[in-house]
């Protein structure tokens, strides 16, 4: 009797700013026991280091230096994951108002993103990875066995945005943070390098009037079900 090996897959989750993605991605890891590669995080990262140094966004020799030289690495403490850049643990303050608005910009950069890009594929190429962006099943890996594309109104992205900064203490006003979360959709959506598009093999959940725990089961279901082995699809 053949005894089949479970697979490891590349699990890929695209969508716009505010849909869950992080929050659904390091979930998704954890039960499956993968290791999650956060990508937004890879941005804000690069965007502190650009606001801590003072970096102007032209200055190009800079900002590759910057990239060239970043150590991003991803640790799981418990239960939660922490953000190391360069030795320091930044996974608080890569998260504030002002690098949020700072990555939108930095992460358009075609040298951030080659770089990013390239880190992100030496990360995952083994398998047993979830990773979420805005082009990870279209750019980083469009071999991704499983691609999910994660959507929810503006309205909804934006009022969740918004409880999240509360929480943290953050004075933010609602219909602001909604009007930032479309700011954002519009960088993403018009920006020429790699910008936000929906895989034409991506299974959309559309989180609008969904729990992150329904969310969370559809994802599940679907990727146990791929990482059976196939005997015959050929």
């Amino acid at each position: 009797m053949l005894k089949y090996q479970k697979k490891k897959l590349i699990v890929a989750i695209d969508g716009p700013s505010g849909a869950g993605k992080s929050t659904l991605s390091k979930a998704l890891a954890k039960k499956l026991g993968y290791i999650n590669i956060d990508t937004g995080a890879m941005y804000r990262s690069v965007a502190l280091l650009v606001q801590q140094q003072d970096i102007d966004l032209q200055d190009s020799a800079r900002i590759k230096a910057l990239c060239e030289q970043i150590s991003i690495v991803f640790e799981r403490h418990q239960e939660e994951e922490r953000v190391i850049v360069n030795g320091r643990d930044v996974t608080e303050v890569i998260r504030t108002p002002q690098v949020s608005l700072l990555t939108a910009r930095v992460a358009a950069l075609p040298d951030v993103r080659a770089a990013m890009v390239a880190q992100q594929r030496h990360l995952g190429r083994g398998g047993g990875v979830v990773l979420e962006g805005r082009d990870v099943g279209t750019v980083i890996f469009p071999q991704a066995e499983v691609k999910f594309y994660l959507s929810a109104t503006a309205e909804e992205r934006g009022r969740r945005r918004y409880e999240e900064l509360l929480a943290r203490g953050d004075q933010v006003d609602l219909q602001q943070t909604i009007a930032e979360v479309e700011a954002r959709d519009l960088i993403d959506q018009q920006r020429t390098h790699a910008p936000l598009v929906q895989a034409p093999d991506a299974v959309v959940i559309d989180s609008t009037t969904m729990t992150i725990d329904q969310v969370l089961k559809v994802m599940i279901d679907l990727v146990r079900e791929r990482e059976k082995p196939s005997q015959d699809h050929h």
